[in-house]
């Protein structure tokens, strides 16, 4: 029998999902014995006669269950199931033998074989087994597709999820942002609070751009220049005029991120401009007047630097007059799923692969995993995943070496480029590392691994000084 795909059971007027369901065997009766036995309202029987066509089947169509013998030409049934499982580890294998034995079933199981049954096959047996599977890939399927529509509603200015504590969040943004004139957000490291900051800034309609000072990266000496501007010769280096962040963002939002790195002196004078609405240039002695929104950011604890003398407390109730907390993703769990599709498309575009969902067991391993670096984290893993796999679903060889090892990443006594480096640089190389190192160095094979050009992965190679 040639290579067919037989709608055995498309009947008229039938509508909604159909589950595709893939027989391969040697044997032409043994083929047709299938199709009739499993002919029934939402299955389409497909059928092939030799293994290697039938792996062709399984990569164009893409079946939910396939039927297989253990013995065949060419390919037996152990290796076909490794092959299925490597393009798509979410189809059901079914394995067929007439000489059954019980070190071979659990062989079969261990391989990721979800049955294995015993030749002749007995009808009602089989029904009944292709019956549930079909029901589990149908309950699956329309998960999934509940889980797109989720994605739409649960989106919020960039920001994903369905937790009470995500919703909490969304709508106190949602309250704040036409009024507040000074906003603290809070949270771990990770949690999004640039994003926040961004919402209120949207929402909030006001004319005038959102401007990002990242208090952390400013040299002390600096922050009031940075800051406030300052005028020609007010010190030594400044040849002329510069306008300061605030004057900049006039009309709009000045986000200030890791505002607990602020040196105190620059406290005093940002809690004037707070109060008064009105900026100084250093070196001069007029004030200029602005109307500016200030987002303040920061994963510390505030009251604690007030104890130790590092923040200013009129400061911090000043800023903490409207305070919006973002969750850790530890605390907020059943937003993990649509996390993962999130970003999971995101980095399917941007590395042009056909990158569609997580295994189970990736997935398990996820949800497991305690997430110390929060949804950054998460977003980091999932793009390293996608850069490196082969198929179409992410697997757990895909994570990054410290998930499948069931541990936390290290702190910053990791070496850059580790398993422990979440920043994307530091993934990239990993990644490109692993591949070159599963290839024995082949950069050919490499490239193929990571779908990108040679001449691109050269690129990267050089980027990252790697040999």
């Amino acid at each position: 029998m040639a290579l067919t795909a037989m709608n055995a059971t498309i009947s008229s007027g039938s509508a909604g999902p159909r589950i595709k369901v893939l027989a391969i065997d040697d044997d032409p009766q043994s083929l047709e014995l299938v199709a009739d036995a499993l002919a029934g309202d939402g299955l389409d029987i497909l059928t092939a006669d030799d293994p290697e066509r039938g792996l062709e089947l399984v990569r164009r169509e893409r079946p939910a269950i396939v039927l297989s013998d253990l013995v065949m030409p060419k390919m037996n049934g152990m290796q076909l199931l490794s092959r299925i499982l490597e393009v798509d580890p979410a189809i059901d294998v079914v394995l067929m033998t007439a000489h059954y034995s019980t070190d071979a079933a659990v062989e079969a199981i261990k391989k990721g074989a979800c049955d294995y049954l015993t030749k002749p096959i007995s009808i009602p047996v089989l029904r009944e087994r292709i019956e549930k599977l079909a029901d589990h890939a149908l309950r699956r399927q329309r998960a999934s597709e509940s889980d797109v529509d989720l994605m739409d509603t649960c989106q919020f200015e960039g920001m994903v999820g369905r937790s009470p504590l995500m919703w909490e969040m969304f709508a106190r943004i949602r309250r704040v942002a036409p009024h507040y004139r000074a906003c603290a957000v809070t949270g771990p490291t990770g949690t999004g609070k640039e994003l926040v900051a961004h919402a209120l800034h949207k929402l909030s309609q006001a004319p005038g751009p959102m401007v990002v000072c990242n208090c952390s990266a400013v040299v002390e000496t600096l922050f009031e220049s940075e800051l406030f501007g300052h005028v020609k010769g007010a010190f030594t280096g400044a040849d002329s005029n510069k306008m300061g962040l605030f004057e900049y963002a006039h009309g709009g939002t000045l986000f200030l991120d890791e505002i607990g790195d602020m040196p105190l002196s620059t406290q005093a004078k940002l809690l004037r401009v707070l109060q008064n609405r009105e900026v100084q240039r250093v070196g001069s002695l007029t004030a200029r007047q602005v109307d500016v929104r200030v987002v303040a950011a920061t994963n510390h604890d505030l009251r604690a630097q007030i104890a130790e003398k590092r923040f200013r407390e009129d400061l911090y109730y000043r800023l903490s007059m409207v305070e919006i907390k973002t969750p850790a993703l530890a605390d907020r769990k059943e937003d993990l799923p649509l996390l993962e599709r999130f970003f999971i498309q995101k980095f399917a575009a941007q590395y042009q692969k056909p990158v569609t969902c997580m295994t189970a067991c990736a997935q398990i391993l996820l949800a497991r995993h305690p997430w110390p670096g929060n949804v950054r984290e998460l977003e980091n893993v999932i793009g390293h995943a996608c850069m490196l796999t082969a198929g179409d679903a992410i697997d757990v060889a895909d994570l990054p070496e410290y998930m499948r090892q069931g541990a936390s990443p290290a702190p910053a006594a990791q070496p850059t480029g580790s398993g422990a480096d979440l920043s994307f640089d530091g993934q990239e190389r990993r990644v490109i590392e692993q591949a070159l190192d599963r290839t024995g160095g082949n950069q050919v094979h490499a490239a193929r691994m990571l779908g990108i050009t040679r001449d691109k992965l050269r690129s990267k190679i050089k980027k990252h000084n790697l040999r």
